[in-house]
């Protein structure tokens, strides 16, 4: 399977969708399906039964999974593609506008 650009805790830019042009910051990734959550992005509504950890139940809201492909990562506060390049013997990822290493 191959790695995914996006990782847990990077800033991303939502590039198509109902959501178009926000920014946040990515909760968690789904390989399987190909999907990320974004902070604050792609909001949906689930309405829970009370239980023992949520003693009210009601109505919640929380992000819903959005496409990897509608996502962009954001470096220096522009969104830019992300590659991947060895660096001595380490695959590392590197923004493709300025050429910088990510992580």
């Amino acid at each position: 399977m191959a790695s995914l650009k996006i990782k847990k805790g990077d800033t991303v830019k939502v590039i198509a969708g109902k959501d178009k042009d926000k920014e946040g910051k990515v909760i968690a990734v789904d390989p399987k399906k190909n999907t990320v959550l974004v902070e604050g992005v792609n909001m949906i509504t689930k309405h829970t039964k009370p239980s023992m950890a949520n003693q009210q139940g009601g109505i919640i809201h929380q992000e819903g999974p959005i496409d990897i492909s509608n996502v962009m990562y954001v470096h220096k506060g522009k969104a830019t593609r992300v590659g991947f390049k060895m660096d001595g013997d380490k695959k590392v990822r590197f923004a493709k506008s300025t050429g910088d290493v990510i992580d």
